[in-house]
């Protein structure tokens, strides 16, 4: 017996098919094969990843358990290709069920949960880290709560979407039609891929801004308003490609879509023109910069901080924490006072009488003291007194000074107007009341009005 007829030897049976010599030593090199490298990476790679990961939750066992069972899937696997017993489960028309197509199917989905965790917690380390607000002390604890944030949901959901995708190519059902249309059938193939495309554009966006370009911001000191500026129009793009490339893979012919929305938005548009109006202001605004997040503006009277600025309306925030809704066409074409746009600071004033003889060296000097005392006053520009006027009753002077609490400056002229009244009364200056000299007809004497 030579030794290709002694490989060809048949060894035993499995129900009615043959294992020979040459089928058992493959299915021997598979399971020594796959054993050698689990034992390389339970005991050579994971140990070093787990010493130095810091930013990681320590539970361990999840990682190990899902690397077990998949390369007790693979074994599987390396099992069924060596012996040849990939037999055939179920049969339905186009679709047939081996044992293989079963196995396929389990490890797809445990790399996937693998990889979700791995994936996740990178996302939430790089996220600290560009915040520079790592704490290794209780990492545990803190980025276990953040695994179930924006940046690990948006993951999950792309991870298991593509699992899912691949499950049914498996199985041979991505090619199911669930519309079945003459022109253009739907098949389950087409509606994963068109959610797979939204949910990969959450996740590019997400990672674009608050992982890169975040450390360019930082980098670079842009001011809060230009980031969401920039954000938001990322944000418009990527979201609109990604919604034209899903209606694409639906099989959706863009030249007929584009045809009905010109027909469509011509009427209405006839109906809708200041929302139009209020839509295009919207990107005159995010383009423009005129106003951006965090301008503290004065529309009308109403003072107010912007605290988001939508494609058709704004949020502005009052003194009295109210949000007012601002349609974009009203901060474009109305005259806005913004007090932030190119300045952190602004000058305010505080209007004050004193009566008459007395020193207005004294009274300046005062004023100037208490305006460089309050720490809501900037130190440059420096304050100034201006005497304005000699009034009916009072030597009228006016207290400028220069702060960057807009917002809560009537409160900081408040505290102001307080000190400069304790100070003018331990000085001996006099806030007069207004007064007015009356002649009496037929009388020699005035009496004052008060």
């Amino acid at each position: 017996m030579n030794f290709n007829d002694f490989l060809q030897k048949v060894l035993f049976n499995i129900g009615n098919h043959d294992v020979t010599v040459r089928q058992l030593i493959s299915w021997g090199i598979v399971l020594v094969g796959t054993f050698l490298i689990y034992q390389l990476v339970i005991k050579k790679v994971l140990p070093k990843y787990f010493a130095q990961e810091k930013y990681v939750i320590r539970n361990n066992s999840r990682i190990l358990k899902s690397i077990r069972n998949i390369f007790a899937l693979v074994a599987l696997i390396g099992t069924v290709w060596a012996l040849e017993i990939d037999f055939l489960l179920y049969q339905m028309k186009t679709v047939g069920i081996r044992i293989s197509t079963v196995l396929y199917a389990l490890t797809i989905w445990q790399v996937a949960g693998m990889l979700d965790w791995l994936a996740s917690k990178v996302l939430v380390y790089n996220y600290h880290r560009s915040r520079n607000d790592l704490d290794y002390q209780t990492s545990v604890e803190k980025y276990a709560k953040e695994t179930d944030s924006n940046a690990g949901n948006l993951v999950r959901l792309v991870i298991y979407a593509a699992a899912i995708f691949l499950v049914l190519q498996s199985f041979n059902l991505e090619s199911y039609t669930v519309i079945n249309s003459t022109d253009n059938p739907i098949k389950v193939s087409d509606i994963l891929e068109a959610i797979l495309i939204v949910l990969a554009a959450r996740l590019i966006f997400w990672m674009v801004t608050q992982l890169v370009l975040f450390r360019y911001y930082k980098r670079s000191q842009i001011d809060p308003g230009s980031q969401y500026a920039i954000n938001q129009l990322l944000k418009y793009v990527i979201y609109t490609m990604a919604m034209l490339w899903a209606i694409s893979s639906l099989g959706i012919e863009m030249t007929v879509l584009w045809g009905g929305a010109a027909a469509l938005l011509v009427g209405i548009g006839l109906g809708l023109q200041q929302t139009f109006n209020d839509f295009f202001s919207g990107i005159v605004l995010l383009f423009e910069r005129s106003v951006e997040v965090g301008h503290v503006l004065n529309i009308g009277g109403m003072i107010g901080t912007v605290k988001e600025i939508g494609l058709r309306t704004s949020l502005i925030e009052t003194r009295d924490s109210i949000t007012v809704v601002v349609p974009n066409s009203k901060l474009v074409t109305d005259n806005v006072v913004n007090w932030s746009h190119f300045d952190e600071k602004v000058r305010f004033s505080i209007s004050v009488g004193v009566a008459y003889g007395s020193d207005t060296k004294l009274v300046k000097n005062i004023l100037l003291s208490v305006a460089a005392e309050h720490p809501e006053i900037v130190e440059h520009p420096n304050p100034f007194v201006r005497f304005t006027n000699f009034g009916n009753s009072s030597l009228d002077f006016e207290l400028h000074f220069f702060s960057r609490n807009f917002i809560r400056i009537e409160d900081v002229k408040s505290d102001m107007r307080f000190e400069i009244d304790n100070a003018f009364r331990e000085s001996n200056v006099e806030i007069p009341f207004p007064q007015r000299v009356v002649w009496m007809k037929g009388g020699q004497e005035t009496t004052p009005n008060k």
